[in-house]
Order: structure tokens, then sequence, then C-alpha cells
């Protein structure tokens, strides 16, 4: 499992890097155009879209690394049997809303069939809306391979938001040195 989550992990980095160098070069050649008077017609729509799967994958590759919106002080404030137990209802829930997505996604991906990009019509909208139904399959797939190690940690009482205190700082003040 740690190898997989590894793989993935290296996959999903270079993939929200690649989008991200993507986006910004778009974004600096659109601005360039428009100095230079004229517009790129394909900008908004392509922008918009890389945004998106910049969000999806960041999200998956944040879901693998367990960085997303979590609750360790409350998770960690249950007793030992609680704990398993908001465990196994958050991650059912979280998995739950991410199977319907997927699924939802490869819906809207049939009724796209045929549909193209309006400024770059060589472009079928079913690519660029796949990200919804991958998007939601990598997260479920990250929140699997990151959840043995998520539980080893929160049944040992170790938080995964927040990094243990060196010797000598406090939560509130930090280093005193």
């Amino acid at each position: 499992m740690r190898q997989a989550s590894k793989i993935l992990g290296e996959f999903l980095t270079w993939v929200v890097i690649s989008l991200m160098v993507g986006l910004t070069i778009i974004v600096v050649a659109a601005v360039i155009w428009r100095k230079l008077g004229a517009s790129l017609s394909w900008y908004d729509e392509v922008a918009g879209i890389m945004l998106a799967w910049i969000t999806y994958y960041g999200a998956s590759l944040a879901a693998l690394k367990r960085s997303h919106i979590g609750f360790d002080d409350v998770l960690l404030a249950l007793p030992h049997k609680g704990r398993r137990v908001a465990i196994v209802i958050a991650e059912i829930l979280v998995i739950g809303f991410f199977a319907i997505l997927a699924w939802s996604g490869f819906q809207v991906l049939m009724i796209l069939q045929g549909e193209n990009l309006v400024s770059l019509p060589w472009v079928p909208i079913a690519v660029t809306q796949s990200i919804i139904p991958i998007g939601a399959i990598l997260f479920v797939i990250a929140e699997l391979l990151s959840l043995p190690e998520y539980w080893r940690e929160v049944m040992a009482g170790r938080s995964t938001e927040h990094q243990p205190l060196a010797h000598g700082q406090t939560p509130e003040r930090g280093d005193r040195s």
C-alpha cells in the first residue's frame, strides 16, 4: 500500500505541477496578446477548465496526504471506541460522496457526447469534463490508500494535522528561543 501510495503521490504531484505551469503559461500569453491589441478567443474557456483540473487533481493529492480539512482535535478527544466509529462513519461518507460524484460524472459524460467547446470546436466537451469522474475515482483511491496509516496514527492518539512540537515550543507562541 505504501508503494502504491508513493507512486500515486508522485504521479499526482507531477500532474498538478504540469497543469499549474501550463495555466501560468496560458495566462501570461493571454496578457501579452491583450497588451498587443489582440486576444486569444479560447483563453477564458481553457483557463477555466485547467483550473477545474488543478482543483480535482490537487484534491486527490491532498486526500492521499490527508491534508484536506479535518478535525483531529475533536477526533482525538473522543474515547478510543468513539474514534473508531467516527473514522468509519467519516470514511463511508467521504467515499460514498465521491462514488456518487464519479457515477454522476459518467452520466454527464454520456449526456455531453457529441458536444464540443465553443472556442475550440475540435475539442470534445467530454474530454474536458472527464475530470469529474476521474478526479472522484482518484480521490476514492487516495482515501483508501491513506486510510491504514491514518487509522494507525489516530488510534495511537497522534494528530495527522499538527506536527509534534519541538522541545521548548508551545502551541501559543511557537519557538521560545
